[in-house]
C-alpha cells in the first residue's frame, strides 16, 4: 500500500499519508502540507494521485493553492516544483480544452492553460518541460507552426527529448508527411521502448496512410493489447483511436463478418469516448441506412462542433445532407452538400459523395445546369458509374438533348444489362427518337397507356435481348395497375396479379393463392403478428419460407392488392412473413395496424404502431398512424406530441402529419370540459394556419378544404362555410373511388345551425343511406338533435331508438332518450289546450323516462360514460314530480272530456228534439194551410150563399133601418155615448184577438173571466143604460141584427154601420176563443216535445198573425151561422 510522509516541523517526526485511502476533503491535506511546510514535490504527489482516482475537483484545489502567491513567496528558491505544479496545471486545462465541445467554454480553458504556462515561464524561460506544454497546446488550437518551433526550441539543446519528438512528429503528420512521421515515431521507440500506446497508434497511422496495411493492423493490435503481457510497455486496451482504426480496416473488408466486427468496434470507441469525430461519422452512417435520422443529425452535429479537420467534417456534413435529402428537405440537403464539398477544399478525388449528393438535389429543384456540372465532377472519379450516367441521360433528356441522353443511357445499360431503370429511360428515349425500336416494344402491349407501356418497352427489350425479366419492371407494371385504381376490372386485375406472380417466382405465396394452403389452420390472424409458430410449422411441413431481399417490395405490394380486394387473412399471412424475414420492414408493420384499427382493436394497431417506430422512430408515416390512434383512443397529450414529431420529422413538408395536427387543434377547441373562450379561439385560428399550409402546398386537398370549411363555420360565417362544403361534396361525388361522408355531415351541421332543420333532417338522412347503410350511430344521434331543436318529439325519439338498437352499451343515447321523453312531456303540459289522450301519453312518456334515468342512476359504470350520478337523480327527481303534476292534469283532463261527452250527448239530443219540432211545425203549417184552403172554398161557398139570401131579406128588411138610424141619431144627440161604447169596445175586441194570439195555451175560462172582467170595467150607468136599451132593441127588431151581421159576414156593410156596431155576445166570445182553445192545446202539445221554446220576435208576430186570422176566421163562422 503506497504511502506518503510529511516531516513534522521541528521535529524528527513523520506523518504517514496512506495515497489509496486520502481524504475526501482536500482541506484537510492541505492543512497538513502548510502547517508542516512540507516540500513542494509531496504536494504534486498527492495531487496527482487525486487525478488518478478520478477527483479532478480535489487535485485542481491542491494545485491551485500550491501554485498561489503565498507558496511562491515561501518556496521563491524552489523552482523546479513550482514549474511543475504550473506545468500540470496547465497541461490539465489543455486537456479540458480539447474534450470541450462548446467554443466559448474551450477558449477559456485555453487562455487559463497559456496564463499557466505564462507563469512557468517566467521562473525559468529555459525549462524543456514548459516549451513541449506549449507546443501541445499550439498543437490542439490547430497552430501547428507555432507548435513546431516550440518543439524544435527543445530539441536545439536536447536532440533526444522523447516528447518534444513526439510533437514534432504529430505536426509532421498533420502537415501531410507521413514518412517524416513514421521515422519520428520509430526513433521514439527506440530512444524508448517502453513509451506509451500513442506512440505505436502513431506508427499504425503512418502505415495506415502509406498503404502498409497488414503492418498499421499490427500496431493498431499492439496498442489494445493488455498492459500485463510485457512488463515494461504501456499499452491501452481502451484507446478509441485504436478501436476506430480497426473498426475502419474491418469495415473496408465488405463482407457481413468484417461490417459486423467494425460496427461493434466503433460502438465500443463511441462508449469510451463519445466525441470521437470517426466513431460518430461511422455510426452516423450505419443509423442512416438504419432509418435513424434523429441520431444521424445528432452524431453529425456533435462532430462538427469539436473536429476542426475538414475531410472528417466533410463526413459529418455528408451525412447530414443525405438525411435531410431523404426526408425531402432538399434546400437544407443542398446547403449541407454544398458544406461538405467546402471543407474538402473542392478536391472530389478526395471525397466524391457530396457531388452526387448536390447533383441529385439540384435535379430535384429544377436546377438542371448546376446538376450537370456536379455529375460531370462524379464521372470524373468514377466515368463507369450507372447511376450518375443515368441521371446524366435523364437531365439531358430534359434539356432536349436528345443523342447526348441515348448516348449515357446506351452506356448504362451495357454496363449494367439487369438495371431496369436504364431501361425504362431507354424506351421512353425511343418513343421520340426511333419509332420503329419504339413499335417493336409496343407489340406486346398495343392498348395499354402511355405510362403503362413505358415498363412494357423495358420487359420487351429484355426478351429481345434474351435476359430475364428484371424484378423491378415486372413490380412496376402491377404497381401501375394498383396505382391507377384499375384492379376493380378483370383484365387490370389479372395483369397486375399475373405481373406479380411473375416477379415473384416460385414460394409459400404461392400455395397460398392457388388454395393449396388453407389459412384458417395456420391461424394468420392481426392478434399473433409476433407469433413465428405457424413458420415454423410450414418449415417443418417441407415448405420454402425464404423471402429473397429483392423481392420484398414485390410480396408487399401483392399483399396490398389482396387487401383492396378484401382478401385480408391471406395479406395479413405476407405481411406476417415479411416481417418473419425482415423485422425492420416498417410499412407491414403500419399495414397490419391499419387491418387492427378497422377491427376496432385499438390498443394492438397503437402496439404495432410503436413498433414500427422502435425500427424508425422519425418515420412520418408511423407517427401520423400513432397519433390518430392516440386522437381515437381520447389520449389527447400524447396524440399532439405524436403528430408535432409527424410534423417535425418532414420539417413541415408532410401534408398528412400538417393535416393530422390541424385537426388536433380543432378537436381540442371542441372539448366539452373545460371550455375557456380564449384558448378555443387560440386552437381555431392555428387550425385554420395549419389547413391553410396544406392548400397551400396541394390546392386540391378536399380534407384541408373540408377543415378551412369546419372552422369557418364555428365562426360563424355559415354561407361561406356551405358554398365550400358543398364544392367539396361535389368534387368528392365525381370520383368513384373517393368516400367522404364527413363533408355530407358537416353540410349538415351548417343547415342545422342556420335552422333549416327540414333540409338538415335530409342531409343527414342521405348520409345514412349513402355510406352507412342506415348503421352509424353518431349521425342518428346528429339527426336526433336535429328532431329536438325542431320539437319533433317522436321522430327524436324513434332516432334514438334506432341508435339504441345499433349500440345499446351506449348510455349517452339513453340519457338523450330519457330527457326527450322528459322535455315532450314538459311541453304537453305547457299547452293551454290539450286533450285527455295527449295528457294520458305524457303519463306515459314520464313514467319511461323516470324508467331510463332510474336505470341509468344503478349502473355502476356510470361515471366512465361521463355521467354524473347527482344530475342523473335530478332527472329522476324531476321527472317523478312532472309524472305527479301529468297525473293530476289527467284526472282534470278525464272529467272535462267525460263533461265534454254529456255536453254533446244533450246537445245531439237537442238538435235531435228540434228537428222534431220542425217537422212537427212543418207539418201543423201543412195542414193549417189545407185547413185555410177548405176554410176560404167553404167561405166562398157560405157567401156567395149568403149574399143570395141577403138579397131576399134587403128588400124585406128596408123599413128597419130608417129606425136604426134615428136610434144613432139620439144617441148622438146625449153625449155620443154609442160611439164611446164602440171604442172601448172596439179595444176590447182588439185585445182579445191578440191576448189569444200570445196566450193560446189559457184554457176558455180564464179567458171568459178576464173578458167579463174587463166588461165590467169598462160600463158605466150610461153605458149600462144604452146596453139595456140595445138588448131591448134587439129583442124587438131581431130581424134587423141578423141582417146586420150578415151584411158584416159578406163584407158589405157600410161605413156608418161600422161605427154604430154592437161588441160581440158574451157567448159568441165563447165559441170563438173555444175553437183558439182546441189550437192552443195542439200547439201547446207539439212545443212541450222540444225542450226549449223559442221567443223571438218574429216568431210572436207570426203567432199574433196566425191568432188574429183565426179570430176573424171563427168571427166569420159565427156570422155565417
Amino acid at each position: 500500500m503506497a504511502s506518503v510522509y510529511i516531516p513534522v516541523q521541528n521535529s524528527e517526526e513523520e506523518v504517514r499519508v496512506v495515497l489509496d485511502q486520502l481524504p475526501r476533503d482536500a482541506s484537510d491535506i492541505l492543512d497538513i502540507l502548510k502547517a508542516e511546510q512540507a516540500p513542494l514535490d509531496l504536494w504534486l504527489v498527492i495531487a496527482r494521485e487525486y487525478f488518478k482516482q478520478g477527483k479532478i475537483e480535489q487535485f485542481r484545489q491542491i494545485l491551485e493553492e500550491g501554485s498561489s502567491s503565498d507558496i511562491d513567496e515561501y518556496y521563491a528558491d524552489v523552482k523546479y516544483e513550482r514549474i511543475a505544479i504550473l506545468n500540470a496545471l496547465g497541461a490539465y486545462y489543455s486537456y479540458l480544452g480539447k474534450t470541450e465541445t462548446k467554443l466559448k467554454e474551450k477558449d477559456e480553458h485555453y487562455v487559463s492553460a497559456t496564463k499557466y504556462y505564462n507563469k512557468a515561464s517566467r521562473i525559468d524561460m529555459h525549462e524543456p518541460s514548459t516549451w513541449i506544454g506549449k507546443g501541445q497546446l499550439l498543437l490542439a488550437k490547430g497552430e501547428k507552426d507555432n507548435a513546431l518551433q516550440a518543439f524544435m526550441i527543445v530539441l536545439g539543446n536536447a536532440p533526444d527529448n522523447v516528447p518534444a519528438l513526439l510533437g514534432q512528429a504529430s505536426v509532421e503528420f498533420m502537415n501531410g508527411r507521413f514518412s517524416e512521421s513514421l521515422q519520428l515515431y520509430k526513433r521514439v521507440l527506440q530512444l524508448y521502448p517502453g513509451c506509451p500506446a500513442a506512440v505505436r497508434l502513431g506508427i499504425g497511422h503512418c502505415r495506415y496512410k502509406l498503404g502498409q496495411l497488414d503492418k498499421a493492423r499490427q500496431a493498431f493490435d499492439r496498442v489494445l493489447q493488455a498492459s500485463g503481457t510485457v512488463m515494461f510497455y504501456h499499452l491501452d486496451p481502451d484507446n478509441v483511436e485504436a478501436l476506430v482504426a480497426l473498426g475502419i480496416m474491418d469495415l473496408q473488408a465488405n463482407d457481413s463478418v468484417g461490417m459486423r466486427k467494425g460496427m461493434e468496434r466503433m460502438q465500443q470507441a463511441f462508449e469510451i469516448y463519445p466525441y470521437c469525430a470517426a466513431a460518430l461519422n461511422y455510426l452516423a452512417n450505419h443509423f442512416f441506412f438504419t432509418g435513424q435520422h434523429f441520431l444521424v443529425e445528432q452524431l453529425t452535429e456533435i462532430v462538427i462542433a469539436v473536429s476542426t479537420h475538414g475531410p472528417t467534417k466533410s463526413h459529418s456534413y455528408y451525412n447530414l445532407a443525405r438525411s435531410y435529402h431523404s426526408k425531402g428537405d432538399y434546400e437544407k440537403a443542398g446547403m449541407y452538400y454544398m458544406q461538405a464539398i467546402k471543407d474538402i477544399e473542392n478536391k472530389p478525388q478526395e471525397f466524391v459523395l457530396p457531388y452526387f449528393g448536390l447533383g441529385q438535389v439540384q435535379l430535384k429543384l429544377g436546377e438542371l445546369k448546376g446538376s450537370v456540372v456536379n455529375f460531370e465532377k462524379v464521372l470524373e472519379v468514377y466515368p463507369d458509374n450507372c447511376e450518375t450516367l443515368k441521371a446524366l441521360g435523364h437531365i439531358y433528356t430534359q434539356l432536349g438533348q436528345t443523342n447526348k441522353a441515348l448516348e449515357y443511357m446506351r452506356k448504362a445499360t451495357k454496363l449494367d444489362p439487369r438495371d431496369a431503370q436504364a431501361f425504362v429511360g431507354l424506351g421512353e428515349l425511343l418513343i421520340s427518337s426511333d419509332t420503329g425500336a419504339a413499335l417493336d416494344s409496343f407489340k406486346m402491349n398495343a392498348f395499354c397507356l402511355r405510362t403503362r407501356n413505358k415498363n412494357s418497352q423495358a420487359r420487351t427489350l429484355m426478351k429481345k435481348g434474351g435476359q430475364e425479366v428484371p424484378i423491378e419492371v415486372l413490380n412496376d407494371i402491377g404497381a401501375l395497375h394498383f396505382e391507377r385504381e384499375e384492379f376493380e376490372y378483370s383484365y387490370s386485375f389479372q395483369s397486375a396479379l399475373e405481373n406479380f406472380k411473375e416477379a415473384l417466382g416460385d414460394g409459400i405465396w404461392i400455395s397460398f393463392l392457388d388454395g393449396k394452403e388453407n389459412l384458417e389452420q395456420t391461424s394468420a390472424s392481426v392478434l399473433g403478428y409476433k407469433d413465428t409458430g405457424i413458420f415454423h410449422k410450414l418449415i417443418e411441413s417441407g415448405h420454402s419460407v425464404d423471402v429473397p431481399w429483392n423481392k420484398v417490395t414485390t410480396l408487399f405490394n401483392l399483399a396490398r392488392l389482396l387487401e383492396q380486394l378484401h382478401k385480408t387473412e391471406t395479406a395479413t399471412f405476407l405481411y406476417r412473413l415479411i416481417l418473419f424475414k425482415y423485422p425492420g420492414y416498417i410499412d407491414a408493420y403500419l399495414r397490419l395496424a391499419a387491418s387492427a384499427k378497422a377491427q376496432n382493436n385499438l390498443p394492438l394497431a397503437i402496439e404495432l404502431a410503436n413498433e414500427a417506430l422502435k425500427v424508425d422512430d422519425k418515420n412520418a408515416n408511423a407517427l401520423s398512424l400513432l397519433g390518430e390512434l392516440e386522437l381515437k383512443n381520447d389520449d389527447w397529450v400524447k396524440a399532439k406530441e405524436t403528430f408535432r414529431a409527424a410534423s417535425d420529422a418532414t420539417d413541415g413538408k408532410d401534408s398528412y402529419a400538417i393535416l393530422s395536427l390541424g385537426n388536433w387543434n380543432y378537436f381540442a377547441a371542441m372539448r366539452n370540459e373545460k371550455r375557456n373562450p380564449k384558448l378555443e379561439a387560440t386552437h381555431l385560428e392555428k387550425a385554420k394556419e395549419l389547413y391553410t399550409k396544406v392548400l397551400t402546398q396541394h390546392k386540391s386537398n378536399m380534407y384541408a378544404a373540408n377543415g378551412s370549411g369546419i372552422i369557418l363555420a364555428e365562426k360563424g360565417q355559415f354561407d361561406i362555410a356551405k358554398d365550400l362544403f358543398t364544392q367539396v361534396q361535389e368534387a368528392a361525388s365525381g370520383s368513384v373511388f373517393l368516400q367522404m361522408p364527413d363533408v355530407w355531415v358537416n353540410l349538415a351541421h351548417v343547415y342545422f345551425a342556420q335552422g333549416n332543420f327540414a333540409l338538415a333532417v335530409k342531409m343527414y338522412q342521405n348520409c345514412l343511406r349513402k355510406f352507412f347503410c342506415n348503421t352509424d350511430s353518431q349521425i342518428l344521434l346528429y339527426l336526433a338533435r336535429t328532431h329536438y331543436e325542431a320539437e319533433q318529439w317522436q321522430e327524436c325519439k324513434k332516432t334514438l331508438l334506432r341508435a339504441i338498437h345499433l349500440a345499446p352499451s351506449n348510455y349517452t343515447f339513453r340519457f338523450d332518450l330519457g330527457a326527450v321523453m322528459q322535455k315532450s312531456s314538459s311541453s304537453t303540459l305547457q299547452k293551454k289546450k290539450r286533450t285527455a289522450d295527449e295528457v294520458r301519453s305524457t303519463v306515459a312518456e314520464a313514467e319511461n323516462a323516470v324508467r331510463v334515468f332510474s336505470q341509468l342512476s344503478a349502473a355502476s359504470d356510470l361515471h366512465v360514460h361521463g355521467f354524473d350520478s347527482k344530475k342523473i337523480q335530478t332527472h329522476v327527481q324531476y321527472c317523478t314530480h312532472l309524472l305527479e303534476a301529468a297525473k293530476v292534469h289527467r284526472e282534470a283532463a278525464e272529467h272535462e272530456e267525460l263533461q265534454n261527452r254529456q255536453r254533446l250527448e244533450v246537445a245531439r239530443q237537442a238538435a235531435l228534439a228540434e228537428e222534431a219540432r220542425r217537422k212537427a211545425e212543418e207539418q201543423r203549417k201543412y195542414q193549417l194551410e189545407k185547413r185555410k184552403q177548405e176554410e176560404e172554398l167553404r167561405r166562398l161557398k157560405q157567401e156567395e150563399e149568403n149574399f143570395q139570401r141577403i138579397k131576399e131579406q134587403w128588400k124585406n128588411t128596408t123599413p128597419g133601418s130608417n129606425k136604426r138610424k134615428d136610434r144613432v141619431e139620439d144617441d148622438d144627440g146625449e153625449g155620443r155615448p154609442s160611439e164611446r161604447k164602440r171604442k172601448k169596445g172596439g179595444k176590447r175586441r182588439k185585445k182579445d184577438k191578440s191576448s189569444r194570439a200570445r196566450h193560446y195555451e189559457d184554457d176558455e175560462e180564464e179567458v171568459a173571466t178576464m173578458d167579463d172582467h174587463n166588461e165590467v170595467e169598462d160600463e158605466d150607468p150610461n153605458t149600462k143604460y144604452n146596453r139595456e136599451e140595445d138588448n131591448q132593441e134587439g129583442e124587438e127588431e131581431p130581424v134587423d141584427d141578423d141582417a146586420h151581421d150578415l151584411l158584416a159576414a159578406a163584407g158589405l156593410e157600410d161605413p156608418d154601420a161600422d161605427d154604430d156596431e154592437v161588441p160581440s155576445s158574451a157567448v159568441r166570445r165563447r165559441r170563438a176563443l173555444s175553437s183558439s182553445d182546441e189550437e192552443g192545446e195542439l200547439m201547446e202539445s207539439q212545443a212541450n216535445t222540444s225542450p226549449q221554446r223559442e221567443s223571438s220576435p218574429g216568431r210572436q208576430e207570426e203567432s199574433n198573425a196566425e191568432g188574429e186570422e183565426e179570430a176573424n176566421l171563427d168571427d166569420n163562422e159565427e156570422e155565417g151561422s
